[in-house]
Parts: C-alpha cells; structure tokens; sequence
C-alpha cells in the first residue's frame, strides 16, 4: 500500500476533528470561570485591530483555532507579559503556517515547471511539515521574547531589593523606599515593578500584594517567594530590611550562577565550528591516500 492510499483517510480524520472542536468547544477550567467577573474583557476577533498585514491574513482562522483550546496557558502567560493579544497571535500563527505550506506545494511545482519530478509523497511530506513548522515559528519567537522580558525583571528585581535595604537602613519609611528605588531604573523590568507599585498606591493594597501578583502575571516566582517572605516578616523595620537583604543576596548569587552557566555553555559552543573545520581539513588531506589504500586492495 502506497503512502497516497493514506490521503483520502488522513484529509477525513483532520476535518472529522476540526468539526467535532467546532461543535464541541473546549470546556473552561474552573479557575478561569471564577476569575471572569473580575477580569477584563479581551476583545474578539472581529473588533480587534491588527498591526500587521500578516495577522490580518490570518484572522479568519482565530475562531477555529481559538475553539481548538488555543493558546496553552503557558503561550498566554507569555501573552501576557508581552502585553500583546492572544487573538492577533493565534491571527500570525495561522498565517505563517499557511504562508510555509504554501512554500511546500510551490516548490515541487516550480521543479515540475523545470523538468524535475517530486514524488507525490515528497510534496505531502514538504506541505505537513512547513505548514508545522510555520505554525510553531511565532510561538517560539514569543517564548524566546517573553523569557528575555522575564530575565530582565529579574534582574531589575535584585536591584530593587537592594536599593530598597539601603534606604530602609537609612531611616526612610517601606512604601517611600521602595517607590524610590524602582524609580531610577530603565528597561521592561523596572517598567513593571513601578507599575505594580504604582497599582499598590492607587488601590491602596499592600505592596507585597501586587508585588506577588505581577510575579503570578509573568511567572517570575522570586517574586511570589519575596511577597510570601515579606508578608510574615511583618511591618518591622528591621526584619524587613533582613528580609530584603536575604532575598536580594540568594537572587544575586542565582543570577550570578546562571550568567555563568550560560557563559560557559557558549564556549563550548563555540569549539564546535572549529573542531567541524579541523575534522574537515583532515579528511581533506587524508582522502586521497584513503582511496589509494583501498583502490590497492
């Protein structure tokens, strides 16, 4: 049996699945039915504004992809800490899979066009997987921006903390030191901590609060971890700034390990070329008594 006696069977099952994710949408998690009254609406496909010619391509798949249960919590964690819509994303998403699968079926033509033939099975094969592959591209391109964004707050975080135990071993109050110091820094992290803090003060709740939830918001648990410690360290001075102090010296020395484990992940990387050139050059020079020792045989 040839692999295009599979098609027929294939092209069923996938429109057999996309019918029954139509007509029975993907049930919601009990967590996010309790957190809608208090969440804000999202817009909807149709009154969202695109800001690029490629989301708008793709917009008509939104409802289709968006009853398939997409994206995962974890893309919308992402989503989120990016400040950017689920629906214009899942828009760019099926866009470029349509734009790759597209890829996959003109390239066999343009070979047919030239005299080169490609099996049917090779054309299929090349439309699948560039369709996938275009599929999955914006998602790692968003993981990969949203892990730098979170690095960042990190780092902004470590600052913080320690620009916080100064002041408070200064004799300034807690709220006023810790506004003061999330005040001189720049970047998306520090971005985010004067926007929490700036929520705390308008809402008036406490900081450790919005502190904790902007760690929940984009998955920085140092963050939930510091709001925690605070919160039964109390409202003294002294152990406070221990607290602080604590905290900012154990995410130092985390950040400090990492930057070197990323460091010396590199440069191992970065022998490989050379090796790859070296392997090379001597099977270069070796090929031609290599095939002297085996044409004397």
């Amino acid at each position: 049996m040839t692999m295009l006696e599979y098609v027929p069977g294939l092209v069923l099952g996938i429109a057999l699945v996309l019918i029954a994710s139509t007509a029975l949408p993907r049930r919601p998690a009990l967590r996010d039915v309790l957190a809608a009254p208090y969440r804000t609406p999202q817009p909807s496909a149709q009154q969202t504004s695109y800001s690029s010619p490629l989301a708008r391509a793709g917009r008509g798949a939104v409802p289709l992809l968006s009853n398939l249960g997409l994206p995962r919590p974890a893309r919308l964690r992402d989503l989120r800490v990016l400040d950017r819509s689920p629906v214009e994303h899942l828009a760019t998403q099926a866009a470029c899979a349509g734009a790759f699968a597209l890829f996959g079926i003109g390239y066999p033509l343009i070979l047919r066009l030239g005299g080169i033939a490609l099996p049917a099975q090779v054309t299929l094969g090349a439309t699948l997987l560039g369709g996938a592959l275009g599929f999955l591209l914006p998602d790692r391109k968003l993981r990969n921006e949203a892990e730098q964004v979170r690095e960042h707050l990190r780092h902004a975080t470590s600052a913080f903390l320690d620009l916080s135990a100064i002041m408070l071993a200064a004799g300034a109050g807690l709220e006023e030191s810790m506004i003061c110091a999330a005040e001189p820094g720049t970047g998306p992290g520090h971005d985010h901590l004067r926007t929490a803090l700036a929520v705390a003060q308008t809402s008036r709740k406490p900081l450790w609060e919005t502190l904790g939830q902007l760690g929940e918001h984009t998955g920085v648990t140092d963050l939930c971890e510091l709001a925690a410690c605070a919160a039964l360290a109390g409202s003294e001075g002294a152990r406070i700034r221990a607290t602080l102090t604590t905290k900012a010296t154990s995410l130092r020395t985390r950040l400090l390990a990492e930057q070197e484990a990323h460091a010396a992940s590199a440069t191992e990387r970065a022998a490989i070329p050379t090796t790859l050139l070296m392997t090379g050059y001597m099977l270069l020079v070796t090929f031609p008594a290599i095939m002297q020792a085996v044409h004397s045989l």
